[in-house]
């Protein structure tokens, strides 16, 4: 062989090696935040918030100390004089695309795989998979692109939750004031004036527009992100422990997947469509097709209601179909189709289950078709930029397969309340 393709193949290996080789880890434990609906929607800042080594790297940094007075100063200055208009509140707590480019940029310059932040990488970014779309670029560029991801998020829970924006589905996701009224304005003067007197004194350059997207967020009651949790041990405690008693060359499915079906009225738990889903699936599991049940859905139709589809669905199962508490694990937090069989590919993973093995989703006929449709697929594509599930054969007018992607694991920016 020549030297020249020798020069070439070694460049092709040298970029290569560039990219993410470590695969997402389903016994990774999660850092937790403060709260903890932070560490589900901005998993690297609750990163850089709570690894004291990555922390004290970003604080003694002196252009990220710049800024991080820059910000307090604009706070200072929003509790001091803002008055009649609330935007003057939520601008000078986001993130201009300046500052997110600078930010990034500066990140991406002080990450070395000797350091706190290549550290930070490896041992969490890469296996939690939060951020596994980005799953090809060098561990400074996920760095990077992680960074751009949340303080993108930060921005959005801003927009909707202190100015009014419409999220992707107003009609059950919106803000819970009207920002004309009077009181409005002063709503946003309290939050910011909480920030302040909480975090005020922050070395974090991230802190303070964090800490007022989550604080606004918090005052329109929106706190679905983190129902029942941490579900391991409450809600889904029976079924976590049975998982590691199964013998799955004993089962043909991983699991059965019931997609949730919210009533329309405020006074009812559970819709006639769910009981009908339920009712598939309990066929399917007393026929010994798979040793669990996911049912999903969260608190979302109607707007603001107190019902948990998932949470109404395991009750159903269990007083009515006799299906036992350990073969029942709930999704409490998926708003739709997308996010049902997203949500089940990610319990499937971080419980411990078989990947290479196929599921079931079970329920009526309708959305049976709809979900094995190729407009679902490209749905998915569109509002959560990627399909996080193969499908296997057709079964029946219920029933079909499909197969998990772990795709599925990268947390969804614009969807704050089931990231």
């Amino acid at each position: 062989m020549s030297r020249l393709p020798i020069l070439l193949l070694l460049c092709a290996v040298a970029l290569t090696g560039r990219a993410q080789s470590i695969k997402p880890v389903a016994s990774y434990k999660f850092i937790n935040g403060n709260p903890t609906i932070a560490s589900k929607n901005f998993y690297l800042l609750t990163l850089l918030g709570n690894l004291p080594g990555a922390k004290i790297l970003l604080e003694k940094d002196p252009q990220f100390a710049a800024l991080t007075k820059k910000r307090a100063d604009s706070l200072e200055y929003a509790v001091k004089n803002c008055k009649d208009g609330y935007q003057c509140f939520s601008g000078k707590m986001k993130f201009t695309a300046e500052q997110i480019a600078f930010i990034g940029n500066h990140l991406r310059e002080l990450y070395s795989d000797q350091n706190e932040l290549g550290k930070l990488v490896k041992e969490h970014l890469i296996p939690s998979g939060t951020y596994i779309l980005f799953k090809e670029a060098s561990p400074a560029d996920l760095l990077k692109k992680a960074w751009e991801q949340d303080a993108a998020a930060v921005n959005h829970m801003i927009e909707v939750y202190a100015e009014g924006k419409k999220p992707n589905y107003p009609a059950i996701d919106s803000i819970s004031f009207k920002t004309r009224a009077k009181s409005f304005p002063i709503l946003m003067y309290d939050c910011a004036e909480v920030v302040k007197q909480e975090h005020g004194g922050t070395k974090m350059f991230f802190d303070l527009p964090l800490h007022f997207a989550l604080q606004v967020m918090e005052a329109s009651g929106r706190n679905e992100a983190v129902d029942y949790e941490p579900m391991v041990s409450t809600v889904n405690k029976a079924a976590y422990d049975q998982v590691k008693t199964i013998k799955w060359d004993q089962f043909k499915y991983t699991l059965i997947l019931v997609p949730g079906a919210g009533p329309d009225t405020y006074d009812v738990a559970l819709s006639a469509g769910g009981m009908l889903r339920c009712r598939i699936a309990a066929l399917r599991y007393f026929e010994g097709m798979a040793p669990f049940i996911v049912v999903s859905g969260g608190r979302v139709h109607p707007y603001k209601t107190k019902y948990s589809e998932a949470f109404e669905m395991k009750k159903f199962l269990m007083e009515s179909l006799k299906v036992p508490e350990h073969a029942i694990i709930m999704d409490p937090h998926a708003r739709h189709t997308t996010t049902n069989m997203r949500n089940a590919v990610r319990l499937l993973f971080r419980y411990g289950m078989p990947v290479d093995k196929p599921s079931l989703v079970s329920t009526v006929r309708s959305q049976s078709y709809y979900i094995t449709n190729d407009a679902f697929a490209e749905r998915c594509r569109k509002e959560i930029n990627h399909v996080p599930y193969k499908l296997g054969k057709r079964l029946s007018e219920t029933d079909f397969e499909f197969y998990p992607v772990l795709d599925a694991l990268h947390i969804d920016a614009d969807e704050p309340l089931d990231p």
